[in-house]
C-alpha cells in the first residue's frame, strides 16, 4: 500500500524568541516492511535545517533560528510503499545490543500494580515470550481506555495505568514499563497510523512498541488499537520512550508563553484510491 502524509507543526510565540533550537524526528527509514518514496521537511522561516542522525540511528533535522522568532512551521510531505510483515520488523538500523531497552526510564518505570499487572499475565500466557505480549497488548487494550483529557506528555506509565486511561503514548509506555519488568527488551515507537474508517485528518502522530523475542526479532505491538502493526503503519522513529522519539523537541530563549498546534492528514496516495 502507498500512504500519503502532510503533516504541519506550528509554534507561536506569545513574546518573540531571541533563539530556537529543535531537533526533529520527522524522517522515517527504508526497511523490510516500507519504503521511503518521497519525503521532504521545510520551515515556513529563515533558519538552517541540518540533516544527521540520533544515536539509535533515527533520522534527524536540527533546526536552528536565530530571532526574533515570532512563530514557526515545521511541514513534512511524503510517502511510502508498505507491506504487511505480520509485525514483524526486519531490515532496521541497530547500533545498540538488546539489553538497552531492558532500562527503566522515569516515563516507564514499573510501578508496584503494573508489576503484579504483568506477573498475572503469567499465569494465563505462559513464559513463552509471544503468547505473553500478545497477552499483554491483548489486556492492557482492554483495561486502558483511550482518553486525550487527563493525561500530558510528562505522565508516567505508573500515572496512566493508576487512572486506567490515557492515549497512545500512554498505553505505549504501561506496555514497555511490563515487558520491561518481565526481562523482555522493549522500545517505544513513533509513527503514523492510516485508519481504515476513512477518517484521514488527525489530530497527532501515533504511538507503538517493538519487543524482541528470541528466534523472531523485534516485533511490533499497538496497544491503543489492540493489533500488531501492519501495511497500515508507518513506522518514523524508535526511543526508550516518548522522549527519546519525539517528533519536535528542544528549547527556545525568550518568547514567553507558547501555543502549538497540528495539522495531519494520513490517507492512500493518489494513485492508490484511484485504484480501491
Amino acid at each position: 500500500m502507498r500512504i500519503s502524509i502532510a503533516h504541519d507543526t506550528t509554534y507561536a510565540y506569545a513574546i518573540p524568541a531571541r533563539a530556537v533550537v529543535q531537533i526533529l524526528r520527522l524522517t522515517p527509514r527504508s526497511h523490510e516492511g516500507m519504503r521511503v518514496m518521497r519525503w521532504r521537511v521545510e520551515v515556513d522561516v529563515d533558519g538552517r535545517l541540518r540533516l544527521g542522525e540520533d544515536s539509535l540511528g533515527n533520522i534527524t533535522h536540527t533546526l536552528s533560528l536565530a530571532g526574533p522568532v515570532g512563530g514557526v512551521t515545521v511541514s513534512v510531505n511524503g510517502e511510502v510503499e508498505t507491506v504487511d510483515t505480520q509485525g514483524v520488523v526486519r531490515g532496521t538500523v541497530e547500533r545498540f545490543p538488546d539489553a538497552v531497552y531492558l532500562r527503566t526510564t522515569p516515563l516507564t518505570e514499573a510501578d508496584s500494580a503494573i508489576r503484579d499487572f504483568a506477573d498475572g499475565l503469567l499465569a494465563d500466557n505462559g513464559s513463552d515470550s509471544l503468547s505473553l505480549l500478545h497477552g499483554l497488548l491483548n489486556a492492557i487494550h482492554r483495561e486502558i481506555a483511550f482518553d486525550p483529557h487527563p493525561t500530558e506528555v510528562t505522565t508516567t506509565a505508573a500515572e496512566a495505568f493508576a487512572m486506567r486511561r490515557g492515549v497512545c503514548q500512554d498505553l505505549s509506555h504501561i506496555f514497555i514499563a511490563a515487558a520491561r519488568h518481565l526481562g523482555i527488551p522493549a522500545r517505544y515507537v513513533s509513527g503514523h497510523f492510516m485508519r481504515n474508517d476513512g477518517v484521514t485528518e488527525q489530530d497527532a502522530a501515533h504511538a507503538w512498541v517493538e519487543a524482541k523475542i528470541p528466534d523472531l526479532g523485534w516485533v511490533g505491538f499497538d496497544p491503543t488499537n489492540g493489533i500488531s502493526p501492519a501495511d497500515a503503519h508507518v513506522r518514523v522513529a524508535i526511543g526508550l520512550d516518548y522522549l527519546g522519539a519525539a517528533p519536535v523537541r528542544g528549547s527556545r530563549y525568550g518568547g514567553g508563553d507558547e501555543r502549538m498546534g497540528v495539522k495531519l492528514t494520513v490517507q492512500k496516495a493518489a494513485q492508490w484510491q484511484a485504484q480501491a
